[in-house]
């Protein structure tokens, strides 16, 4: 079997390269907005009994958070880039003010320790689908079963409330988000290649969609780990 070549024409790496950099940038904006977010939310009485004294609040979030990755993921190519940043950063602060509970159920220490396992361990995975030369495409389909697999397993513990299934879950989870990790930077680093010498505008939209990738693997990579080796407060 032959190998697959590494060389790619010059214009076509200062494409992947400046569509990986926007995608990093993206990401890292989402991050620090979303963890502001939380923070603000997770200080403020008044948003603390918004969210958490109905419900219904939490739900009506998840939905909308839901609705924004579909209209990101299906619509990118028909979207103007400004209004994809601001249905991105729409995301992030949502996200964030989702996530602010870990700062009622866990320890700072836990949360800063976790962050910092997640982030290590995605750097790791992402330089790895960047520069493997292995095609990582036979992945996608396994990951995605996966993932499936892991929310059906989360839907039905929702009303087990058993804590062996939640930590078989955890477990699976980062698997699945460790290969996401590798699997998603190497398909954006082929996205870089296909738009190379294209529109400014593909790239900076992709630049959203790929950022949105990774900071949900990012993302989810660190909730598991914060419930795998986190510290609950008494």
């Amino acid at each position: 079997m032959m190998a697959r070549s590494v060389y790619l024409p010059e214009w076509s790496k200062v494409s992947t390269n400046r569509l990986l950099r926007s995608v990093y940038e993206w990401m890292m904006i989402g991050l620090l907005v979303s963890g502001f977010s939380a923070l603000a939310t997770a200080h403020s009485p008044f948003m603390l009994h918004l969210l958490f004294g109905n419900p219904w609040t939490i739900w009506i979030l998840i939905f909308v958070e839901l609705a924004l990755v579909v209209a990101l993921s299906a619509g990118i190519d028909k979207m103007d880039v400004s209004t994809a940043r601001v249905l991105f950063i729409l995301f992030s602060i949502i996200d964030g003010m989702t996530l602010s509970s870990i700062f009622l159920v866990f320890t700072e220490t836990s949360i800063a320790s976790a962050f910092f396992i997640s982030a290590l361990t995605f750097g790791v995975m992402s330089l790895y689908g960047y520069f493997s030369d292995a095609d990582l495409s036979s992945w996608g389909t396994i990951l995605i079963a996966g993932l499936i697999g892991v929310i059906i397993a989360m839907v039905i513990n929702f009303f087990l409330h058993s804590p062996t299934l939640e930590w078989w879950i955890d477990i699976i989870g980062v698997i699945i988000f460790v290969g996401l990790t590798a699997y998603d930077t190497q398909k954006i680093k082929q996205m870089g290649e296909e738009l190379a010498g294209g529109d400014p505008k593909a790239i900076n939209r992709a630049a959203i969609v790929g950022a949105l990738a990774l900071y949900l693997d990012f993302i989810n990579l660190f909730i598991m780990f914060l419930d795998i080796f986190g510290n609950r407060r008494e």
